[in-house]
């Protein structure tokens, strides 16, 4: 047997054994033993929740996205309360300048309010300012989470006067709202519907997160009746522009 033959038959017989020499790469079974362990079965109950307590806020920190309930119960076991777990989170941040906040469907980590003055301070303006609209384009938006899916033509004859296609292009362009399910309606145009934007936007966990009509009404910013019959409150038609987050933490706080 040559010396090449005796090289390919000990290959052979690693490979039998579950390795993998000539490229590397970890056999299945060694994969296997290493598998992630959720569980920790090996941990007295209070290091076990303590460790996955850890194990959440360290994911919800790395993402830049709110994490989802489905994604953290990778990393916990199939027992734990995810809800009681963010809760004794949110209990050890309390004196910290952020919280664990529930928005858009998962959580995320976002710094108190009355640390703002002390974050633009020292960083100046670089961060992303806040988007600011017309009253004009925030009433639309307002309108199209209330009512979607709805059309541009449905949103026109709630005011009485046209809905620009440039006004709804600005909403999409900022990413708030997106083209929803195309309307039964002849011509079967396109609606129009919110998105996860605009729910990190105006810090919602979802669309039933909304102020109810009542407290719009209390706060004079909207009014279905005078919605239906084309009448813009004073004030909102005149393309004064403002901070689109304003609008709904005025009637939030009314509420």
């Amino acid at each position: 047997m040559t010396a090449m033959e005796q090289a390919a038959r000990k290959r052979r017989e690693r490979a039998g054994e579950g390795g993998r020499p000539d490229d590397g790469r970890p056999s299945d079974r060694r994969s296997k033993d290493h598998l992630f362990d959720s569980e920790l079965d090996h941990l007295p109950p209070e290091a076990r929740w303590r460790e996955w307590m850890n194990r959440a806020e360290a994911v919800i920190f790395a993402s830049d996205q709110p994490v989802t309930r489905e994604t953290l119960a990778k990393v916990v076991g199939k027992s734990c309360n995810i809800d009681l777990l963010i809760d004794d989170i949110r209990e050890e941040l309390r004196s910290r300048p952020y919280d664990l906040v529930s928005v858009a469907g998962g959580w995320k980590h976002l710094t108190r309010p009355a640390y703002g003055d002390a974050i633009r301070a020292a960083l100046g303006t670089n961060e992303q300012a806040p988007k600011s609209f017309s009253q004009s384009e925030v009433l639309v938006l307002m309108c199209i989470a209330y009512f979607q899916p709805i059309t541009r033509a449905e949103l026109s004859s709630f005011f009485g006067k046209e809905v620009s296609r440039d006004l709804i292009g600005h909403l999409r362009g900022a990413g708030l709202i997106a083209s929803g399910p195309r309307s039964p309606t002849p011509g079967a145009p396109y609606t129009y519907v919110t998105t996860k934007e605009f729910l990190l936007e105006f810090g919602l966990d979802t669309l039933r997160d909304l102020p109810d009509f009542e407290a719009l009404e209390d706060a004079g910013l909207l009014s279905k009746e005078k919605l239906l019959a084309g009448d813009i409150p004073a004030g909102l038609a005149n393309g004064e522009g403002g901070d689109a987050s304003d609008v709904l933490d005025g009637a939030t706080s009314q509420g």
